[in-house]
């Protein structure tokens, strides 16, 4: 029996390897490599290159490797890109979804972790927000996951699938062991924050929108360390195997931070100033995203390991001193 990974050579998948290798679990990773890179799985042997949406490629696999169970992480997750390319959003995480689905159910996988995201809620009303909160994407990002979602919970009705669906809020930090972290262009605050620390990026960050109703004019957001994220689905499919049903949970920890709080952890981890400047808010962002995170610590006894900012940051920091420092050779 095997675990299939899907988006298994990028950043979330990678650390779903590690979390399934250090639980003795046997897993086979599919990746397009159009985000991620090979040297981030723990095995690049158990890595097969292809296209999440390509169906008879899919079956291939699912037979080859015995499949059983999958966790889906492969689709794209830019907010800001998405309202470039919405076409892209929808045909990678919604049209791919569907793909993969349909496949699951002919060959017979009953259990699916899809790895999905906040931005599904929009601009919430409430916040913390918890999982009964309306869905109302106001990306073409969270619209495509909320469809991957429908697509999921719609066809685990219909056939022999159980599913845990996990809304995770901002991703951060990197294997502590510094095997794995985030690549490719920086776009989220922890990350280019963590390159300008190290000399990465000659810059100063830019605060996107310092006049939001909050404490300090900043967004805030629930920052979730990546490796912590793994655990959770690691345990969801575990719950999934001992006969639990089908759920939908936040993946956070129920505590906010703003892009100056961000900033002031960098510069307690490092003792040094961080270069920054204000800019205009960018369309697509919620002036605050805090998980209510109640029902993933009681449905997956979920407890989260690296739930300090301080920490997460100093993680993402580590890996890109890493990264910078084999950049130079």
């Amino acid at each position: 029996m095997s675990v299939l990974v899907t988006g298994g050579a990028g950043y979330v998948g990678a650390h779903m390897l590690l979390a399934l290798d250090a639980a003795g679990e046997t897993a086979v990773a599919i990746d397009d490599l159009s985000y991620g890179a090979a040297w981030l799985t723990p095995d690049a042997s158990r890595l097969v290159r292809g296209d999440v949406g390509d169906k008879a490629f899919l079956a291939r696999v699912i037979e080859e490797f015995a499949v059983e169970e999958v966790a889906h992480f492969a689709g794209a997750n830019l907010v800001t890109a998405s309202l470039e390319r919405p076409l892209d959003y929808f045909r990678s995480n919604a049209a791919n979804t569907l793909a993969l689905i349909e496949t699951c159910v002919a060959k017979g996988v009953s259990r699916i972790i899809l790895s999905s995201t906040a931005s599904v809620y929009g601009t919430p009303d409430v916040s913390p927000v918890s999982e009964p909160a309306p869905v109302r994407s106001i990306t073409p990002h969270g619209a495509s996951m909320a469809m991957a979602e429908r697509i999921l919970t719609d066809a685990a009705a219909a056939h022999d699938l159980r599913y845990t669906i996990l809304r995770y809020f901002n991703v951060a930090g990197a294997d502590p062991d510094l095997r794995a972290g985030q690549i490719g262009k920086p776009t989220h605050l922890v990350r280019v924050a963590a390159q300008i620390a190290v000399g990465a990026r000659r810059e100063n960050l830019q605060v996107f929108g310092v006049d939001y109703p909050t404490p300090d004019g900043t967004a805030i957001r629930d920052y979730v360390h990546v490796s912590d994220l793994a655990d959770a689905h690691l345990a969801a499919l575990q719950r999934l195997r001992n006969g639990g049903d089908s759920s939908i949970l936040n993946c956070g920890y129920g505590r906010g931070y703003s892009v100056r709080e961000v900033v002031e952890a960098v510069e307690r981890v490092t003792g040094a100033p961080l270069p920054q400047e204000d800019a205009p808010r960018r369309a697509g962002d919620p002036p605050q995203l805090i998980a209510d995170s109640a029902a993933i610590r009681s449905t997956l006894d979920w407890r989260p390991r690296y739930d300090e900012i301080d920490i997460i940051v100093a993680t993402a920091i580590e890996w890109e001193r890493k990264l910078f420092h084999a950049s130079a050779f």
